[in-house]
C-alpha cells in the first residue's frame, strides 16, 4: 500500500528544503565556490547517445570517457546516468570515492520524483528506490564537512522507500533502526517485522540479524534454533567473507553450539527460505 499523496509531497518537499541547506553550493579546498553542475562540451548528438556511449565506455574499462559522457547525460536530466555516477562515486568504482558528488547525483533523482507519476516502469522504480535509500544512508551517517547525521530524516526516507517500493535495503535499515532505537524509540516487534520482510527478499544482512535473534532467543522471543540457523546459513552463503566478516561470525557461533537435530531441521527450512527466481 503506497504512502498517501499528501504525505509523499510533504516528505519530498521537506527533503528539497533540507537539500538547500545540506547540499548548498560546494566549495573547492581553497574556499572558492565551484559550479553546482558540470559544464560539458556539446560532444554528443543528444543525451541518450551520451548515455549509451557512457555505459559502453564503462563496460570496456574506459572510465574517463564514461564519466564524461555520463555527466553530459546526467546534466540533461537522465536518471540512469545520475544513478550510475552516484554509484561510481559512492563505491569508488573507477573514480576516487566522493560521497559529496554521490549524494548530489542521488539527490537529483529523489528531487525529480516529486514531479513523477506514482506508477513507474519497474526499471525506473528501482533507480528511484535505490536513490531514496542512498540518501537515507547519507542522512543516517552524515558526510564529513558536508552534513551532520540526521537519523530521524533517514528513518522517514527508509519508510518511504519501504512503503512505496518494497525496497529490501530500506526494510533492512528500518529493522536495524527500530531494534537499536536510532531515530526513533526502540521497538523490537517493528524492527523484527521489517527484517523479516527484507530477509524474505534475500537481503542477507537482514537474514543474518534475524537468524541470530531467532537462534539465540533475543528480545524475549523463545529460541527458534533451526529457523535461525537456516537464515544464518543463507546469509553466510551470500556474504563477502572479508567485508562482511560479522555475518560469518554469527554463523560460526551458531554452528558451534547447534545440535545435530538443529542442523538437520535447519536443512529442511532452507528450501522454503531461499528466494525463488521470478517466473517469466
Amino acid at each position: 500500500m503506497s504512502m498517501p499523496t499528501s504525505n509523499r509531497i510533504a516528505l519530498v518537499a521537506s527533503l528539497a528544503l533540507y537539500a538547500l541547506w545540506a547540499a548548498g553550493p560546494s566549495f573547492a579546498l581553497d574556499g572558492t565556490e565551484t559550479p553546482a553542475t558540470t559544464k560539458t562540451p556539446e560532444l554528443f548528438a543528444n543525451p541518450e547517445a551520451a548515455l549509451r556511449a557512457g555505459l559502453r565506455s564503462y563496460q570496456t574499462g574506459d572510465v574517463k570517457s564514461s564519466v564524461e559522457a555520463l555527466k553530459y547525460a546526467a546534466d540533461k536530466g537522465y536518471p540512469l546516468a545520475q544513478w550510475k555516477l552516484g554509484r561510481m562515486y559512492a563505491d569508488g568504482d573507477g573514480v576516487a570515492r566522493d560521497d559529496r558528488q554521490a549524494y548530489d547525483y542521488f539527490l537529483q533523482i529523489v528531487k525529480k520524483f516529486t514531479d513523477e507519476e506514482d506508477e513507474l516502469p519497474a526499471s525506473r522504480r528501482s533507480l528511484v528506490s535505490n536513490a531514496f535509500v542512498a540518501i537515507g544512508v547519507y542522512c543516517l551517517n552524515g558526510i564529513p564537512s558536508r552534513m551532520k547525521p540526521d537519523p530521524s530524516r533517514a528513518l522517514r526516507l527508509f519508510e518511504f522507500a519501504a512503503t512505496n517500493f518494497r525496497d529490501a535495503n530500506a526494510e533492512y535499515n528500518l529493522g536495524r533502526m527500530y531494534l537499536d532505537g536510532i531515530g526513533t524509540e526502540p521497538n523490537a516487534r517493528q524492527g523484527l517485522g521489517w527484517l523479516d520482510l527484507a530477509a524474505r527478499k534475500g537481503q542477507y544482512f537482514a537474514q543474518a540479524i534475524l537468524g541470530h535473534v531467532l537462534f539465540s532467543g533475543k528480545y524475549d522471543l523463545p529460541p527458534q534454533r533451526a529457523r535461525g540457523l537456516a537464515l544464518l546459513t543463507l546469509a553466510n552463503e551470500s556474504a563477502d567473507k572479508v567485508k562482511d566478516a560479522w555475518v560469518g561470525d554469527y554463523f560460526n557461533q551458531a554452528m558451534s553450539t547447534a545440535s545435530e537435530t538443529d542442523r538437520e531441521m535447519s536443512r529442511r527450512y532452507l528450501d522454503d527460505f531461499r528466494v525463488k527466481p521470478a517466473q517469466p
